[in-house]
């Protein structure tokens, strides 16, 4: 079976066709997914879902394009909301560089909160970089050297020097529909060279569906696509690539409980 380790089931997109998009999931072989927060003031929304579905999990925080309107100064309300049996992640968080929807330094102040916050509780943190990659990594040694925290670069589209950091801190690295893109062979050559017992994929649905369902609306049955690419890749066999980056999943999200698949 197959976890889909990153999606947005409470997108529009998505949420008018929650039955379908789980079922579908289903028929494809995706036993599990964790929907992803990215504001507070809509986190109730997200763990609804994974309430409804003993197969969905959730994660709680504030992606860095809203860290204007919502950056967390402290760990405190992240913290609060992980008493929830469902919610299993910190996140997203981190630095976006290339949009800049927030300013810069209110980025980094919530990422430390959300770092703080996942050594607090012990649950990953969900890691977006995205031009960003020196910062990124200046930011997680520094926190490191505070404290110990899991964690994993989501949609990893960065260079060796990230995934080197990534790996050395023991976090995980998830791949996206982009390792199928046409102009993605950098990426396709870094993720030959990242071990496979630290790799997950995802969707990161309702975006980036991988070939051959570029143009469509992102969903989690197509993370198969994305792992039948990976397997490739890394020269096994998609029944071991699944076991692979299944196993992945429950090691770094524990509080995630794999018997809720069946």
């Amino acid at each position: 079976m197959l976890i889909d380790s990153h999606c947005h089931l409470d997108f529009p997109e998505l949420a008018g066709d929650e039955a379908g998009v789980l079922a579908r999931a289903r028929t494809a072989g995706v036993a599990g997914m964790l929907t992803i927060g990215t504001r507070l003031d809509q986190f109730e929304r997200v763990r609804a879902i994974a309430e409804r579905h003993s197969n969905v999990w959730c994660s709680v925080g504030v992606h860095p394009h809203e860290a204007k309107e919502e950056g967390q100064r402290t760990p405190d309300r992240l913290v609060a909301a992980t008493h929830h049996p469902k919610v299993v992640g910190i996140g997203e968080t981190g630095l976006d560089f290339y949009y800049q929807h927030s300013p810069r330094d209110e980025q980094v102040e919530s990422f430390r909160a959300h770092i703080a916050a996942s050594r607090q509780t012990g649950l990953p943190l969900i890691v977006h970089t995205r031009d960003a990659d020196r910062e990124t990594i200046d930011i997680l040694e520094e926190e490191a050297g505070k404290g110990a925290f899991p964690g994993l670069i989501h949609c990893f589209t960065s260079g060796p020097e990230v995934a080197r950091c990534a790996l050395a801190l023991g976090f995980y690295i998830s791949i996206s529909g982009i390792v199928t893109f046409k102009a993605a062979e950098d990426l396709r050559g870094g993720v030959r060279d990242i071990p496979l017992d630290r790799l997950l994929v995802e969707t990161d649905s309702p975006y980036l569906a991988p070939v051959p369902k570029r143009g469509k609306t992102n969903e989690p049955a197509y993370v198969a696509h994305t792992a039948a690419k990976v397997a490739e890749l890394k020269g096994v066999s998609v029944g071991e690539l699944e076991e692979a980056t299944t196993a992945n999943f429950f090691r770094l999200f524990a509080k995630a409980e794999r018997q809720q698949c069946a």
